[in-house]
């Protein structure tokens, strides 16, 4: 028995939101590429066994090789190491504040590449979106914060990969459409996974996963299976089911996962200035989808 495609959406929003939480747990202990390479290598695993169990094709189309290749490069190799990275320096809290960006950047890429309308409504979320985000990163205390490192330099980092997972939307867009996300996913996911075993290697990866603690292997298969195997798997189906609108709805709530498991789990404190500044995030988010 399925799922109702709404249930599906909020478990997989719950996954994600949690996700910032568990990573900034496991890099406190291992690299980020251990992380990745480990974290990859489970969804696809999870993913291809699904697949394999619901009889369908598991090997691309060869003209599809090369947009895995790429998607897996900038949606799981590059995005999800910098983000690991970036939690090394900076709180879970900002992070999933920031994250709430990448719906304003998706909307202007579509307007630069997809030459999809930029009215004045969607301009006004981008420039209350980006305040908020200012608020986030030098916490109230003006652009001269801006320099003040490591957290903010961590901060900086979340948000360049907000605007790489914009990309990497409109990047396999296509691919998914045609391979169907599941197929697509795990593709992309096995690409990543190769793409990163030789700086797994050189890192000595293994013996990181050696001396991992029960906690850290725990918050690791939460990330490989529920996030990355799981929550995509659930998401997508609430979008063969739900309209899309409905389903990015749901998204809002991603922060607030994030801001309480990190409050309870990590007991990081949140300041009203950056609270503020996620709220207008949220704000310019909303502004920019109903324009």
């Amino acid at each position: 028995m399925s799922l109702p495609p709404r249930l599906g959406a909020l478990l997989a929003i719950l996954f994600w939101g949690i996700s910032f939480v568990a990573t900034k747990a496991v890099v406190r202990e291992i690299s980020p590429i251990t992380l990745v390479f480990t974290r990859a290598g489970l969804g696809a695993l999870l993913l291809v066994g699904l697949s394999a169990a619901r009889r369908r094709p598991l090997w691309p189309d060869r003209d599809a090789l090369l947009p895995l290749l790429a998607m897996g490069a900038v949606g799981v190799a590059f995005h999800q190491v910098l983000q690991g990275y970036a939690l090394r320096l900076t709180s879970a809290v900002s992070t999933g504040w920031l994250i709430g960006l990448t719906p304003i950047w998706s909307a202007a890429l579509a307007a630069l590449m997809l030459r999809e309308r930029m009215g004045w409504g969607k301009v006004a979320g981008l420039l209350v979106g980006f305040a908020g985000a200012g608020l986030v990163v030098t916490g109230g205390q003006g652009p001269g914060r801006l320099l003040t490192l490591p957290s903010t330099r961590g901060d900086l980092m979340v948000l360049v990969s907000t605007i790489n997972w914009a990309a990497y939307t409109v990047l396999g867009h296509g691919t998914i459409r045609r391979l169907g996300p599941t197929r697509a996913t795990a593709g992309a996911m096995a690409a990543g996974w190769l793409l990163l075993l030789p700086p797994f290697l050189a890192v000595a990866g293994w013996e990181d996963l050696l001396r991992l603690s029960a906690h850290g292997w725990a918050a690791l298969l939460f990330l490989g299976l529920a996030c990355s195997g799981l929550g995509y798997l659930l998401w997508y189906g609430a979008l063969e089911r739900v309209e899309a609108t409905r389903v990015a709805a749901l998204l809002y709530l991603e922060p607030l996962v994030t801001l309480a498991a990190a409050a309870l789990l990590l007991g990081e404190g949140v300041g009203l200035a950056a609270a503020a500044g996620g709220l207008l995030v949220l704000a310019g988010v909303a502004l920019v989808q109903k324009a």
